[in-house]
């Protein structure tokens, strides 16, 4: 814990939301068992998933550093009484083992689209939280028709998006930051190969410092329905978050003309980090854009 200390703001967010997520899970004692977990072979490496629950397929993709426990660990009991709810972890994270293949969000949002392939899914709703926000609206982009209604949580799908502090950390970032720290931890519960730690680490540090922009033109085009979830000081740009929302339809007169099928969420006095730990805010979030 010295190094928690010692780590930029940035950083000690991403552990705090660590500590967080292991002290809750083991608050609550014994966690909700998937019906179904296993790995999808998808563009030569295999990629782990888990299912819960019964009914319309909802994807849940994480953070980065995160496992689904740690992202989603409060949110599947819920979420799966009235959902099959699917949640992937990326290539390194988690149970999915280390792989010497370069991470682009490109590369990234076709092993989600190959997962549900394997798991015979057509369509779904897709959740997306930071990194795994910006792969939403990569999938989205990339195979439109693959998502129904698209959730983007305290993301962005291009490096502006960010304050200029986000994007500075993440250039300052190195490995050594998130020694001895509890996603350290959580990664020798579940990797496949607790080896790969410093690789895996060095991978996604430079995968975060690459910038990226998918293009305005490309989220104008998007026709499922958007709803854009963010803290009031998370680190978006809300001029930015703004004009994502009025790409998407978004930012009308509502007494004027039809109300716009996406929608804009900003929760007030949240961080990147403890805006994933408002549970019931982005639950009821949920519950009302998906139903």
């Amino acid at each position: 814990m010295k190094n928690l200390i010692k780590t930029p703001g940035l950083f000690k967010s991403i552990l705090l939301i660590a500590i967080i997520s292991i002290t809750a899970s083991r608050s609550n004692g014994q966690q909700l068992k998937p019906a179904e977990s296993g790995y999808a072979p998808v563009n030569g490496i295999k990629v782990y998933y888990e299912v819960y629950g019964e009914g319309k397929p909802l994807v849940l993709l994480h953070g980065a550093f995160m496992t689904i426990e740690m992202n989603w660990g409060q949110m599947i009991p819920e979420l799966s009484k009235t959902r099959k709810v699917i949640a992937i972890e990326m290539q390194g994270h988690g149970h999915t083992p280390f792989a010497d293949r370069k991470l682009d969000l490109a590369t990234m949002a076709s092993d989600v689209d190959g997962v549900l392939n394997y798991l015979k899914v057509d369509n779904a709703d897709v959740v997306g939280y930071s990194m795994g926000g910006s792969i939403a609206y990569q999938l989205t982009i990339q195979n439109p028709k693959r998502v129904k209604k698209l959730v983007i949580i305290s993301s962005t799908y291009k490096s502006a998006g960010w304050l200029p502090v986000v994007t500075n950390g993440f250039k300052a970032m190195k490995p050594e930051f998130l020694t001895n720290t509890p996603l350290k931890t959580a990664y020798d519960a579940v990797a496949p190969d607790k080896t790969n730690w410093t690789k895996f680490l060095e991978q996604m540090i430079a995968f975060i410092k690459t910038p990226f922009d998918m293009g305005d033109a490309n989220i104008a085009k998007i026709t499922s329905p958007v709803l854009l979830i963010s803290g009031d000081n998370d680190g978006l740009d809300k001029v930015e978050l703004m004009k994502t929302y009025q790409l998407l339809g978004g930012g009308v007169a509502a007494d004027m003309a039809p109300m716009p099928k996406s929608h804009l969420a900003v929760v007030p006095s949240q961080s990147h980090v403890s805006l994933m730990m408002q549970t019931k805010t982005i639950l009821g979030y949920l519950e009302d854009f998906l139903k």
